[in-house]
């Protein structure tokens, strides 16, 4: 035993665990007057919001929720959304935020998957979440989120969000962290089946991430973030605590919309905020007399991939300053940032945009980001042109996917997350993607299966075969292009198809576009999906 082992222990006067919980507590004592959350007409200081986060978490405990316990959230970006990414791991319960975009045999998948025993939900999700609850076939208590701001929808739980939170005690609760590796949240991503793949967070991961983003993106107590990005996408990729970790000021927006955004860009000041591309092509394309301005320009980050340089430009004009990240549900949102260097700025727009493009290099918090072979796990040449796959490791990587060890396995094999996405590492260290994973497409930074989709369409009685690819679409930036072939000529068409789809799935799985014919196959009958690739891009 070393000297600097002996008679030197762990105890509570020099380790913690680590949890993101802790900055609300730190923010409320340092900066008590602090506006902490914007939402229309309702502003809440960090004491307010400290306070309000005790209550939900002892109305939670006052219901049985306690350690282990999945609280599932069917919000928008509101100020109870923030209130629960605080209060449920406050008791070491575990938060569940649910895809608001999703159909309602998914959301029963999902609540029955993760053992959901409370949902939260905003009454404008009434109509699907009644859906799912009917389909989940068990009882979940609900409570009502009845935000004046919602467009329609009806209570269905059995309490208002407001009574609830009057039921419990304004008292600190019984700390439920004992241990950083503790699951914080479950959040779900598309898995190879088409059943979703739920990521287990940890305290310690969130923690870190926050800590990531706050350094990435240059939070401070001054900053007034404006959520663009969805909440319950990979827990707002973090900035749900971050912000309040840099004590900044939390601008909540139910949907996004330009004149909605340039109106909350104007009206708060706005510094920061985050989106995927789509969000970027939405606002450089919007009208220039919806067009507000900020006392400075706005950091923006993005994330999947990188806009074109005529979006970057026309952005940079009307007040953003862009910044690409990189991740995925199993690394917390953001794990890699492209950080520009001195001399981009001197580049042309074209060039500076085709650095931006990149992935770049690990976050701070990440411990390593690599191009690898991911049969022998060696890393490729850093020539830009020798292609891996791209593998990440770090305590900002998920604990693995809930119930689904065969999965957890294939996706840590070798002591390296695979992210699935194939790239290059250039000369100067930074990463660049040039294939996604397989089959999955992106769309609007929503990770859609091709095999859920694929599922549907076989159950089409007129067809025989069917493939999804990815096609390029000017808003999403790629939407499902469905290859089919009938059982007979003319036993369907593609307007009817599509509405068979709708009828069965998420509207933006939906394919956009049917093609009629034989499907491409090798010599063994596997259909060459890179082919089709090749003719959606060339036919959309």
């Amino acid at each position: 035993m070393s000297i600097f082992e002996q008679d030197l222990e762990q105890q509570e006067a020099n380790y913690q665990p680590l949890s993101p919980v802790s900055f609300l507590q730190r923010a409320a004592t340092v900066r008590p007057q602090q506006l902490a959350v914007v939402h229309g007409e309702r502003r809440y200081n960090y004491a307010q919001f400290w306070q309000r986060s005790r209550q939900l978490a002892s109305a939670l405990n006052r219901r049985g929720i306690g350690r282990g316990d999945c609280v599932a959230i069917m919000a928008c970006n509101t100020p109870e959304m923030l209130e629960a990414h605080n209060a449920v791991p406050l008791i070491g319960a575990v938060l569940n935020s649910l895809n608001t975009r999703l159909d309602a045999a998914t959301l029963a998948f999902i609540l029955e998957h993760g053992d959901a025993r409370l949902l939260i939900s905003d009454r404008e999700f009434s109509p699907i979440v009644k859906e799912a609850l009917a389909l989940l076939g068990r009882p979940l208590p609900v409570i009502d989120i009845d935000d004046v701001l919602a467009e329609g929808g009806e209570l269905i739980g059995d309490m208002d969000y407001e009574a609830f939170l009057r039921s419990g005690a304004d008292t600190q609760p019984t700390a439920g962290i004992t241990d950083e590796w503790q699951a914080i949240s479950l959040l779900y991503t598309s898995g190879t089946t088409g059943n979703p793949k739920g990521c287990v967070y940890h305290h310690r991961g969130a923690y870190l991430n926050a800590l990531g983003n706050m350094s990435a993106m240059g939070v401070t107590h001054a900053s007034r973030y404006l959520w663009t990005l969805p909440m319950f996408h990979c827990d707002g990729w973090t900035f749900t605590w971050g912000v309040t970790a840099a004590m900044g000021t939390h601008v909540c927006l139910r949907k996004v919309d330009p004149a909605l955004i340039f109106q909350s860009i104007e009206a708060e000041d706005v510094t920061h905020m985050c989106g995927a591309p789509i969000v970027l092509n939405m606002l450089a394309n919007s009208p220039a007399e919806l067009h507000r301005r900020a006392s400075r320009d706005v950091e923006l980050a993005t994330g999947g991939a990188a806009p074109p340089s005529s979006v970057i430009e026309a952005m940079e004009g009307i007040g953003f300053k862009v910044t690409h990240l990189y991740g995925l549900t199993e690394t917390y949102g953001p794990a890699t940032i492209c950080l520009p260097q001195d001399d981009w700025q001197e580049l042309k727009i074209e060039q500076r945009s085709a650095r931006m493009a990149r992935q770049g290099v690990h976050y701070v918090t990440v411990e390593n980001a690599a191009i690898m072979q991911a049969d022998s796990m060696e890393r490729v040449p850093s020539d830009g042109n020798t292609i891996g796959e791209l593998m990440i490791r770090g305590n900002t990587v998920m604990k693995g996917y809930l119930k689904n060890p065969t999965a957890t396995a294939e996706a840590f094999k070798g002591g390296w997350f695979h992210t699935g996405d194939l790239g290059v590492m250039h000369d100067d260290g930074y990463i660049e993607i040039k294939d996604r994973a397989k089959d999955i497409i992106i769309s609007g930074g929503e990770n859609i299966s091709t095999l859920e989709i694929e599922e549907v369409l076989f159950r089409h009685p007129a067809i025989l075969e069917a493939a999804v690819v990815a096609m390029p679409h000017e808003t999403w930036g790629e939407s499902p292009c469905a290859f089919v072939t009938l059982h007979k000529p003319g036993g369907a068409d593609e307007k009817e198809i599509i509405a068979y789809c709708r009828d069965h799935m998420a509207h933006f799985k939906v394919p956009k576009r049917i093609v009629f014919g034989p499907l491409p196959k090798t010599s063994t009958g596997k259909i060459q999906k890179y082919t089709l690739r090749e003719q959606a891009a060339d036919n959309h």
